[in-house]
Order: structure tokens, then sequence, then C-alpha cells
């Protein structure tokens, strides 16, 4: 069983992670760390303590809807979420989380233009 880093819990919300297979759970923020805690099987968590993370980047769309978030680690890479609310979500993580590292993830055209720029630049 899966013990909780955090000592006060500060948001409690129901999520899917998008690691993998997709896993419905909960998401629960703390002062200690971002924890993700499967339904169905108890052992299948994730814990990413706040001195781990180094950015989160949020996909936008339409400048105004968030359908997903992922973390980025210094060390194990990236986590990709969706909650039931992501913008409370995103909110409760900037208490922990600096401004700066707080981003907004490049969209479809975005890519397809630096592909496209990158395609056509001198080397």
């Amino acid at each position: 069983m899966a013990v909780s880093q955090n000592k006060k819990i500060d948001l409690t919300i129901k999520a899917t992670s998008l690691s993998g297979l997709t896993s419905n759970g909960d998401v629960v923020i703390g002062d200690k760390a971002f924890e993700f805690y499967s339904q169905r099987n108890p052992e299948d968590y994730i814990q990413i303590p706040w001195n781990e993370v180094e950015m989160v980047s949020a996909s936008v769309i339409f400048r105004k809807k968030i359908p997903r978030f992922a973390i980025h680690t210094k060390r194990n890479g990236t986590f990709p979420f969706s909650t039931r609310d992501n913008k409370k979500t995103l909110r409760a993580i900037n208490k922990y989380i600096k401004d700066e590292n707080l981003r907004r993830s490049l969209g479809f055209f975005e890519i397809v233009g630096k592909g496209i720029k990158g395609l056509f630049s001198k080397k």
C-alpha cells in the first residue's frame, strides 16, 4: 500500500494518467508532492516530489480550454495527466512551482510550422 508523502493536502480530484496505458484514479496535490493513485490497483501510483519537478507544460486549445498537462521531471521523464478541472489543478500546482516553470506546450500548427522552417534552413 502506498503511503502519501504529503502532510497537508490542497486538492484531491478525479484524473486520468496518460502514461502508457491510461488509468483512472485520483490526483492529490499537497505540500510535499504531486501524487496519482489508481482506482483499480492500489499499488499503481505515481509520486513526484516538488523538488523533482523541472517543468509543467499545458496543452491549450483556442486560448481557453486545457485538455491535458504534463509534468516533466529532472530524472524520470514526462508524466501526462488529465483531470476533471485542469485549470483548478494547475492553479494548485502553481503554489509549489515557479511561474516560469509553468509553460504552454506547442500546438499542432506550431510544430508543423517549425518542421517546415527546419527543412529550408541552412546548416
